[in-house]
Order: structure tokens, then C-alpha cells, then sequence
């Protein structure tokens, strides 16, 4: 990358922000025509007030355009900056286990410490604190990644368990995060791994991991298509039991299932799929978090309307917002889920045109996890279009979220 032109890497971050050249223009305030002068090397970036634009436009250190090294952030949230992708990719990229197969493993940390190093970062990412988590990951990947060579048997299978699930865990905040290959990668990993571990539970939790990146990544159709599949053959009934563990499962599965189809603009999918997973969460019969799922009555309404948004039916979510879900319920769940579920509020009221309760719904998923909406690239894009769409100054609680986003009209 630092030997490519600076346009040239100004295409490479765009492409992987998922943006066309339209798009980049239109929020830079510049035309179609000036991007592709500057992609192509025709046209000069020699202003450093257009090029830090650039940079927070498209997420990434100024120093990264420049081609030098990135510099860390110093700023409260810190949600992730290159030199942490960096550091997860290369942990991400190793093979330990194959190297085991020829040589000597490397020595394991104990399995004990391993546990209690995963639910730490289980709890840590459904408390909604990506920076604390994303630096933490690339040790834990590391050290997962030693214990699953490092052991066999019954401790092998364990370690293979914990591994699965510290790649689920990288996954969804990459995802979160913006970082869509990586987190695609990390998912694939999960699922290799589930199957050494021998839980189909587990490997079912792995799929809808793989399927959100692929939705993330433009890819809904085969998402949709894999997370039916496997919610088909770990449904309850037959030779499956009825655990809590496996209702929660699969009842994950179809309502990930549902947002794949959502995004297709599939309704009548919609509607089977939540309809599936509401049969799987009556006979649950509360919010539980089995296989860290947070499946239940509650986070299926929160997906009836996040689908609901999916689909461009704002008026929807915030009618399933404001009759469906109750709040002794949802104060209950943890902070990622609550959060995350206004700023899908958020994005159906701007879909109505209300930026005013757009706004306020940004404010208090601020106050239950700053990381989901200051972090997010889509809260990012709410937040722009109630900017953009606010006649005269915004109100003051909504101009310092900005700047604390550090988004602009």
C-alpha cells in the first residue's frame, strides 16, 4: 500500500468501505468526475484539509493516504484504528494447529484461564465496548489459537470450543466495525473449527456469524440460503431435542435468516422466518442467552422490526417499537442489544422523515452504549442525514453526538 499513488489508495479504502464513486462524491461535495480525476492520478490532492476529509470519510488514519505508518487515536472511545486490523489479520493468519501437525505445539495457556478470558470477551462485546475489546483480540486469538494445537482429547475438544468462539467474537465486532473481510474470514474460521469441537450448536451459531459478514458484504442471497439450511437441520423435533440451548439456536438462525431476506426485500420470507423463530421463542418462554444468542420474546420483536427497516418500512419498526416491546423486558438485555436496537429506530424514523425522533434515539443508544453509535458506520449515516435534513442549527445534544462522531453536514 505505501508504494501505491495516494489516489490509488483512495480507491482502495473506498472499495472497502463498500462505496461507490457517487456516493464517495456526494459526501465529499464533490462531483463524480473530480473522484475518478483524483483515483486515476490525474487530478493532485495537495490540500490537507480535502485529504483529512478524505480520511474521515472513509474511516481510516490520514497517514494511511500518505502511505506511512498509521498513528493510534487518542480519542475516549477509540473503536479501532489500522494498527489493531493489522494486529488481529496477523493473528487471524495464523496456522498453529498445522504447524503442530509437524513440529511440537506451541506451550498452552491453561484452560481455565482460557475460559474465563472468552466470557470476559463475550461480556465485553454485549456490553458495547468495541475499543476495549478489539485491543484485547489479538492476544486472545493468539493465545486460543495455542491451546487449540496445544491440547487433544476431551481438553482438545474444550480448547477447540473456546477457539470457535473467540473467531465469533472477532467476527461480529469486525463486522460492527466496518471491517467486512476480515470479519467474513474469522466467521469461516468458526465454523472449520465447530466441527472439531463436535457441537452442532456451536457451528450453527458459526453460520449465522458467516452469513451476517456475507449480508454485510453485499452477499444476502447465499446468506439466506445457508442460515435456512442449517436452521433446517438443527430444528427441534425427530432425533433433535427441545433444549434451551437448541431452541435459542435455531431460532437465531431463522431470524438472521429473516434480515438476509429483508435485505433481498423478500417479505414473505420475512414473515415465515420470524413467524418460525416466534414458535421457538413462545416455547422458550423467556429472554435467556444460551450460547451468548440473547434469544427470546424480546430480541425477536427487535428483529420483526430491524427487518422491518431492512425492508424500508420505518413507520413499521416504530409501530413494533412503540406496541410490541414491552420495557421492564428490554431494559432487561444487555446494553449491545438495547443499543442496537434504537439505532435501528433511529434509522425508521429518518426512513419516515422525522429527523427530530431520528435523533433522540441516537442520543439514548449514546447512553447505553456509546461504542454502537459513535463507532458504526451506519449509525454514521443516520446521523449525516439528520444533519443534512435538520432545518437551521441542530440541537445542541445532537451537534455534540456529531462531534464526538466526528460527523459534519
Amino acid at each position: 500500500m505505501e508504494e501505491l499513488p495516494i489516489g490509488r489508495r483512495v480507491a482502495y479504502w473506498r472499495g472497502r468501505r463498500k462505496m461507490s464513486q457517487q456516493v464517495f462524491a456526494d459526501r465529499l461535495g464533490k462531483s463524480k468526475s473530480w473522484v475518478d480525476k483524483v483515483e486515476r492520478g490525474v487530478r493532485r490532492l495537495d490540500k490537507f484539509s480535502v485529504l483529512y476529509e478524505i480520511a474521515d470519510i472513509l474511516q481510516v488514519d490520514v497517514q494511511l493516504l500518505l502511505g506511512k505508518d498509521p498513528e493510534r487515536r487518542t480519542d475516549a472511545l477509540n473503536c479501532i484504528d489500522q494498527v489493531e486490523v493489522e494486529e488481529i489479520r496477523a493473528a487471524l493468519e495464523r496456522y498453529d494447529s498445522m504447524s503442530a501437525y509437524f513440529d511440537a505445539a506451541p506451550y498452552p495457556p491453561p484452560l481455565a484461564d482460557m475460559r474465563k478470558a472468552v466470557n470476559h470477551a463475550w461480556l465485553t462485546y454485549q456490553y458495547g465496548r468495541y475499543g476495549m475489546l478489539t485491543r484485547a483480540l489479538p492476544k486472545l486469538l493468539r493465545d486460543a489459537q495455542a491451546a487449540d494445537a496445544g491440547f487433544s482429547g476431551d481438553d482438545g475438544r474444550e480448547a477447540a470450543h473456546l477457539l470457535g468462539q473467540v473467531y465469533q467474537i472477532a467476527s461480529s465486532v469486525l463486522r460492527k466495525l466496518g471491517e467486512c473481510d476480515l470479519a467474513w474470514l474469522a466467521a469461516d474460521r468458526s465454523m472449520a473449527v465447530a466441527q472439531r469441537a463436535d457441537d452442532q450448536l456451536l457451528a450453527g451459531i458459526a453460520t449465522t456469524r458467516v452469513c451476517n459478514a456475507l449480508v454485510a458484504m453485499g452477499r444476502p442471497r447465499p446468506a439466506l440460503e445457508l442460515n435456512v439450511t442449517i436452521a433446517n437441520r438443527l430444528a427441534p423435533g425427530g432425533a433433535n431435542d427441545a433444549s434451551p440451548e437448541r431452541l435459542s439456536v435455531y431460532g437465531l438462525l431463522l431470524l438472521q435468516g429473516a434480515m438476509a431476506a429483508a435485505r433481498i426485500g423478500d417479505s414473505a420470507t420475512v414473515g415465515d422466518l420470524i413467524s418460525g423463530a416466534e414458535e421457538a421463542a413462545l416455547l422458550l418462554g423467556s429472554d435467556q442467552n444460551h450460547y451468548w444468542t440473547s434469544f427470546g420474546p424480546t430480541n425477536l420483536e427487535l428483529h420483526r422490526a430491524a427487518a422491518a427497516v431492512e425492508l424500508g418500512d420505518g413507520g413499521r419498526a416504530v409501530e413494533v417499537h412503540q406496541l410490541r416491546i414491552k420495557e421492564p423486558p428490554f431494559n432487561a438485555l444487555l446494553p449491545e442489544r438495547r443499543a442496537h436496537h434504537l439505532l435501528d429506530i433511529a434509522r425508521g424514523y429518518a426512513q419516515m422523515g422525522d429527523v427530530a425522533n431520528a435523533g433522540e434515539m441516537l442520543l439514548c443508544g449514546d447512553r447505553l452504549a456509546p461504542s454502537e453509535i459513535r463507532c458504526r458506520p451506519i449509525a454514521h449515516e443516520v446521523m449525516s442525514d439528520i444533519l443534512r435534513r435538520t432545518r437551521g442549527a441542530p440541537p445542541s445534544p445532537i451537534a455534540e453526538l456529531a462531534e464526538h462522531m466526528g460527523v459534519g453536514v
